[in-house]
């Protein structure tokens, strides 16, 4: 009779690499389904994150030739292509000085090796190891949870900015001096997401950008989709020639009735919320006052009567 240890051990070791094909698989179309909307072309997004004004690749210092991480990072970022990928979610994060793409980098190089070596080291079993994989990937969560905060703070301000732009162009200014007045009256240490992106916008065009590009970049550079629909918006008011003003004012308009529909489902989800904590925490409780001196009685000698 044949031993069949080899036949389950290959089973099993079988079995691991269709769990962990399939782990990789959840996880990507679970980063995919909540990722913050793409700008449509991807080389463009690319190309603008490798270009930002006043900035040079975050990976220019690596050295072929020098340490072994260096080599690492560079193998890397050659053979699954991370440069642009870092580079776009840095750019959507606003360009914060800690992580930088070289430091998101290493935070998935970390993740991959302790997620490797916890698989390995609790269960001996060095095909185990490929946990790694998906270690590897599991701060784009991370990065991507931190670009919807940005995207969340970005909107919180935009519809006073929209009926701002509108009172200043109905004073006689254009958009463009318009930004450019209200930016002046904002400290720049009281300046929002949305505030730095706009200084953002006049400094390209000083710098010699069209307006259209500036504002096709600040749309780039958000991935909010109604910020990309307002840069439409200026961009077919420029155009046509039609009145900002009142285009700008239905927009904010749009926007807060938008919002307020949106408070209004929260507001009836939470009834619906609530029953999970009432029927863990509050309902057992209840139980336990109403039926404890009843099961006390039972068991000391009868209900009594």
């Amino acid at each position: 009779m044949s031993d069949p240890g080899p036949i389950d051990s290959l089973t099993r070791y079988l079995l691991l690499g269709v769990g962990l094909v399939g782990s990789v698989a959840c996880y990507t179309a679970c980063s995919r389904l909540f990722a913050p909307p793409g700008e449509g072309d991807e080389s463009d997004l690319g190309k603008l994150a490798k270009k930002e004004v006043g900035t040079s690749s975050a990976f220019s210092s690596l050295n072929p030739h020098g340490s072994l991480i260096d080599r690492l990072d560079l193998l890397l970022l050659r053979v699954l292509h991370l440069d642009v990928k870092l580079e776009e979610l840095h750019m959507m994060m606003g360009r914060p000085e800690k992580p930088s793409p070289l430091d998101m980098l290493h935070l998935k190089e970390f993740f991959a090796a302790a997620f490797g070596g916890l698989a390995f080291l609790g269960t001996g079993s060095w095909p185990l190891l490929l946990f790694g994989v998906v270690g590897f990937f599991v701060p784009d969560s991370i990065f991507n949870g931190r670009i919807r905060t940005r995207q969340q703070a970005i909107m919180r301000n935009f519809p006073t900015m929209v009926d701002l732009m509108a009172l200043t162009i109905e004073a006689g200014l254009d958009y463009m001096s318009a930004i450019e007045r209200i930016l002046k009256n904002i400290r720049p240490d009281q300046r929002t997401e949305l505030e730095k992106e706009l200084e953002k916008v006049i400094n390209e065009v000083q710098l010699g950008y069209s307006r259209r590009d500036a504002l096709q970049r600040l749309a780039m550079r958000t991935g909010v989709p109604e910020i990309r629909s307002f840069v439409g918006l200026i961009i077919q008011s420029d155009e046509l020639g039609t009145s900002l003003v009142e285009l700008l004012r239905n927009y904010a308009a749009d926007m807060r009735f938008r919002r307020l529909n949106k408070a209004e489902k929260l507001a009836a989800q939470a009834a619906t919320k609530m029953l999970i904590p009432l029927f863990i925490f509050i309902f057992p409780t209840v139980f336990i006052m109403m039926l404890a001196p009843m099961m006390k009685s039972l068991v000391q000698g009868g209900l009594g009567f």
